[in-house]
């Protein structure tokens, strides 16, 4: 599967591939066929007869079936339960005053040496007397599972598992309870889901436990707390020691993803449990099309474990740079995007022509000796079945490829899986080239044939001179590991983008986090590449995606969690989000890969996280449970909606105003409403005004602060009340941001600015992110 294919993604709409990631597909069904629905039960609703709500939910069960069977009782994620039914069961189900939802099943895909120095980290050892930490922090991974052997999970100078710990390591095919330690502190797996769906696992391929047949989650375990390793690196890339964001952090495994398929009901199984076992954080690199919030699982297990102070952590998806691709974005989780690190493995293109063009690989065998040797557009080489130009499986036809380096374009199938069509048709070497909608931004991958990746830029170049002369040569030079790469860091094009299409009004993704060429522990059962081809076996791969961005942020809050363990996860989320930077030490913007031009919120949220500076904020922004109900009573949400989410009835009160607008985030996502009638857009829009209040808590030493707001946005004028707020410690103030357009502007248009509160020492920022949208009359 190729980790960040456009076409792919454009033609499948959100699929989020490798990381994080996938549109999310229900079961198709016939009348007598059953299928796996997952069952939300107004538990306020049990009658006093029953003494437990399990005994409760099978009788509920019983009355639209005998022949189902459970395959979960949830307690905690949600109050429900998840069965078996045919679409007659179903409607009987329905019928019942006490379910809420009845949703069916959906199958999601799972979507570093350099990265602490290149955040800092290096620089937070004495903020943490080395006896503690931060080694209280619990943080549970959401995954493939673990290689419990890798020496990322070392427990050396680890004390005593924390008191606070409730869970258990379980056994299972080649995984017993010693494989847990002081540092992988539990490890759980979650099959029922996918089984029902699926069949009994591949047991050839699949390991019946926590143990990791894949790789994707022994990474992200890895880059979230995994301990100090030196002399980590892949094939001699990325040498030097390698280590997790907190490394003293416990870790708690929950597989619940075998092979490409990771079940929802399984998923939500995984957070029940987290939750009760007493997890501090949940890093989730998984995700699925942007649904409303009572329909979404992830979102309704997420708002329980935000209610137990549990820092929800999810990747944005990787489908940008499409507009309103972002996943994972109700505002009870942390929505963590892509960025790149100033680190690259180079080699280059030599043409006959004595011309060279730089891409970036991560092939480690024998090279061409700098040898010039035919070159071939695969396109020219077709078999004449499938798309040639793409190096698909039985496209190339042998008589024309061998002895040849392949140039093969991105698309349709995965990028190292290309290399070994190639090599299966006897050619020695390919360009992997980028189309025009992939841009420059290259990605590395463990080939296994002598490749690179270029820009679309360097392909055009390549592609002309292939057309221009009657018998093209070319090499490829290997040039290594270079770091010290500016500008970084750049957003990832792959990196999914706001607006939030569920509510536009909550600005995703959070922030950015580094997601390019990450280096972590690896499986020992599978190749670098994941291909079955590939025979190789590492301690450490190099992968990249939003997957890899969500583990760095997850760690980064077991930080700041160690640093204040009574802090809400909203004012975690908070301090990474308003210290984060969105500029290079010039003054100038971050750049976003897809467009090489200034980023925007759209795509960097608040901006690229700091963790030296998220652990003193000066300033944050808190949010309760009842703060988020209020907010779905503002998006109109109906008692039964609401309960479905929270677990609990909540009535929002008629005589009350919500707004969206009001709810305390740490940025604000401005909606002007224009009204739509029979002749287009109403021209008058001189009295569209709208109000944003927020309230801040000073987490610092007494002072004051002042505001400070930037606008790129024509037409639009903002007042700060007050502007200038005095705090005494651990103080709370509110004030009001008012946003006034003068006129009516084109739909769909965007323009950007920022806020700031600063009291001379301490900048306390908020990204600013305008739309001008349509409403009917």
């Amino acid at each position: 599967m190729e980790t960040l294919n456009k076409p792919l993604v454009t033609a499948l709409f959100l699929l989020l591939v490798l990381c994080d990631v996938s549109l999310a597909t229900a079961e198709k069904i016939t009348e007598e066929q059953k299928s796996t629905y997952i069952i939300h039960v107004a538990k306020s609703q049990m009658p006093e007869s029953f003494n437990h709500h399990s005994v409760w939910y099978k009788s509920v069960l019983q009355s639209a079936t005998n022949s189902a069977e459970m395959l979960y009782t949830y307690d905690n994620a949600i109050h429900g339960f998840a069965t078996r039914l045919t679409p007659k069961e179903v409607q009987l189900l329905k019928s019942r005053s006490e379910i809420l939802k009845v949703l069916p099943e959906k199958m999601y895909k799972p979507l570093t040496t350099r990265t602490p120095h290149f955040l800092g980290l290096d620089k937070m050892a004495d903020m943490f007397p080395e006896s503690k930490g931060g080694s209280d922090v619990i943080i549970g991974v959401l995954d493939t599972g673990v290689w419990p052997e890798s020496k990322s999970f070392d427990e050396t100078g680890l004390g005593p598992i924390p008191s606070s710990w409730k869970g258990k390591c379980e056994s299972g095919i080649n995984f017993t309870a010693s494989n847990c330690n002081k540092k992988l502190i539990g490890a759980r797996f979650f099959v029922s889901g996918y089984e029902a769906v699926h069949g009994p696992l591949d047991k050839i391929k699949q390991f019946r436990s926590p143990r990791d047949g894949d790789g994707h989650g022994t990474h992200t375990a890895s880059t979230a707390a995994g301990s100090a390793v030196k002399g980590a690196n892949l094939f001699g890339f990325a040498s030097g020691t390698a280590r997790g964001m907190a490394t003293r952090a416990r870790v708690a495994v929950y597989k619940v993803c075998w092979g490409e398929a990771c079940a929802v009901s399984d998923i939500l199984a995984a957070m029940d449990k987290a939750i009760s076992d007493n997890v501090n954080v949940l890093s989730i690199s998984l995700g699925g099309e942007a649904v409303s919030y009572n329909d979404d699982t992830l979102a309704i297990g997420a708002f329980a474990a935000m209610e137990k102070g549990i820092v929800v952590s999810c990747s944005a998806g990787n489908s940008g740079p499409e507009l309103s691709s972002v996943s994972n974005s109700a505002p009870w989780m942390m929505t963590v995007g892509a960025g790149t690190l100033d680190r690259k493995f180079l080699a280059y293109v030599r043409l006959g022509n004595g011309k060279n063009y730089s891409g970036v690989t991560l092939y480690s065998g024998h090279g061409l000796r700098h040898t010039l040797v035919p070159l071939i557009y695969a396109e020219n080489a077709s078999a004449g079945m499938g798309a040639a130009a793409q190096c698909e499986t039985g496209s190339l036809d042998p008589k024309k490829v061998k002895g040849k380096i392949v140039l093969c374009e991105r698309g349709n199938s995965a990028r190292t899986e290309k290399g070994v069509v190639v090599k299966s048709a006897r050619g020695v070497g390919m360009v992997l080239a980028n189309i025009e909608e992939e841009g420059e931004e290259l990605v590395a991958d463990a080939h296994l044939l002598p490749a690179v990746a270029v820009g679309f830029k360097a392909a055009t170049a390549i592609k002309d001179y292939l057309s221009s002369v009657p018998k093209p040569k070319a090499t490829i030079v290997f040039k290594g590991t270079k770091v010290g790469i500016k500008p970084s860091p750049v957003v990832a094009a792959f990196s999914s983008r706001g607006p939030n299409v569920i509510s536009p009004e909550i600005l995703k993704p959070d922030f950015i986090a580094p997601g390019v060429d990450i280096l972590a522990a690896w499986s020992k059962v599978v190749g670098p590449s994941s291909l079955d081809e590939d025979h190789r076996r590492v301690d450490f791969n190099i992968i990249s995606g939003t997957s890899m961005s969500c583990p760095h942020a997850s760690g980064l809050a077991a930080l700041v969690k160690s640093a204040h363990p009574n802090w809400s996860p909203a004012m975690i989320r908070s301090a990474l989000m308003t210290t984060a930077y969105t500029a290079y030490h010039n003054g100038k913007k971050l750049l976003d890969s897809a467009t090489e031009k200034p980023s925007t919120p759209l795509a960097v949220g608040a901006g690229h996280v700091h963790p030296v500076a998220a652990l003193n904020p000066g300033l944050v922004y808190d949010l309760t449970a009842n703060d988020y109900l209020n907010f779905l009573c503002a998006m109109n949400y109906t008692p039964d909606s609401i309960e479905a989410v929270a677990r609990r009835k909540y009535k929002c009160k008629a005589s009350k105003h919500y707004s969206v607008a009001h709810l305390n985030y740490p940025s604000f996502a401005v909606l002007f409403k224009q009204k739509k009638n029979g002749n287009g857009v109403s021209a008058d829009a001189s009295a569209t005004v709208v109000k944003h209040k927020r309230t801040l808590t000073n987490v610092g030493a007494a002072g004051t602060y002042k505001a400070s707001v930037k606008l790129d946005i024509p037409h639009v004028n903002v007042s700060v009340k007050p502007d200038v707020l005095s705090f005494k410690k651990n103080e709370k103030k509110s004030y009001t941001v008012t946003f006034s357009a003068s006129h009516s502007l084109p739909p769909n248009q965007f323009g950007f600015g920022r806020l700031e509160w600063s009291n001379g020492k301490k900048v306390v920022g908020s990204p600013i992110s305008v739309t001008w949208g349509i409403e009917s009359d």
